[in-house]
């Protein structure tokens, strides 16, 4: 088997590798956006385990890499499993790759590296792009800490407990999202977390690559106005800041002068999105000054 690949019109031939499992990243889009090194270790192994095989044969056959290939997805993954694994145990050299970015991030090779890591055989990663770190860092967020969650549940009231369950991290929340789900994800986002800056970035390092930043009140408006967007999706919410840390004080005073015109609850609403709180931060607030209120009713004051 021919061990080269094809850059620039010139044919290259692989550097030679030692036997294991390597997880190759691959482009995201653009598929300028590959390593050298990945590009010799595709070329070099003996197969490559893709998730789908139609996808990773586009990126093969543009750099004329030849390396026989075997589709590992989430559907035959338990079948698969114990034949890498004799393989790998037999000297064999093979390649992991996802249909694009980073091999483990919201795929089924996770369960795959930790029966190789059991099974004591070497494992080598071959970094490259990621879809995470490029949303994050086109954000213009604060990138010192983030947290990825991958997909949210489809379902709005599962998706809306999870979203309450990660209110409270103290960095970005990094979220993929499907075309046809970003509007209702953007609403239950905006109604929980409030006003919280974030992006939604779409196509990232493809020809119509777009970032769209604004808080998520207003991307919900965005996208009610302009309708479904295409393509592969990634949502960053900025971490919960200052604001956060807002004293009693300053979020009663906002509640009183909010109630003496609106209902309980679209009081919580409005100053939970003003002071870009949870909204059950703002309302725990409320039942205590209405509790005050009854007791000063009974007491006569």
């Amino acid at each position: 088997m021919e061990q080269s690949y094809t850059l620039l019109g010139l044919a290259a031939e692989a550097e030679p590798i030692a036997p294991g499992l390597y997880l190759v990243a691959t482009p995201i889009g653009n598929l300028r956006d590959i390593t050298l090194r990945a590009l010799s270790t595709l070329a070099a192994a003996d197969r490559i385990l893709a998730e789908d095989t139609r996808v990773t044969k586009t990126l093969l056959a543009h750099y004329g890499i030849t390396t026989p290939m075997s589709a590992y997805h989430e559907h035959n993954a338990a079948q698969m499993q114990a034949r890498v694994l004799e393989e790998l145990k037999a000297g064999a050299k093979l390649a992991l790759v996802s249909d694009a970015g980073t091999p483990l991030v919201s795929d089924p090779g996770s369960r795959l590296v930790e029966a190789v890591v059991a099974a004591g055989s070497a494992i080598t990663v071959v970094p490259g792009a990621s879809a995470v770190l490029a949303g994050l860092v086109l954000s213009g967020l604060a990138q010192d800490r983030f947290f990825f969650e991958g997909f949210l549940p489809s379902k709005s009231t599962e998706r809306r407990r999870r979203i309450r369950a990660l209110e409270a991290v103290p960095g970005a929340l990094i979220f993929f999202e499907a075309p046809h789900r970003l509007q209702e994800t953007l609403v239950d986002l905006a109604e929980t977390l409030g006003a919280r800056k974030a992006a939604v970035a779409r196509e990232l390092t493809k020809r119509f690559e777009t970032v769209i930043r604004a808080d998520l009140p207003a991307l919900v408006v965005h996208y009610q106005h302009h309708g479904q967007p295409k393509g592969e999706i990634v949502i960053i919410v900025d971490a919960p800041g200052e604001k956060a840390g807002l004293g009693e004080d300053t979020i009663d005073a906002a509640l009183e002068a909010a109630m003496a015109k609106l209902s309980q609850r679209d009081a919580v609403a409005v100053i939970a999105a003003e002071l870009g709180l949870p909204r059950k931060t703002v309302y725990a607030r409320a039942l205590v000054l209405g509790s005050k209120k009854s007791n000063d009713s009974d007491t006569g004051k």
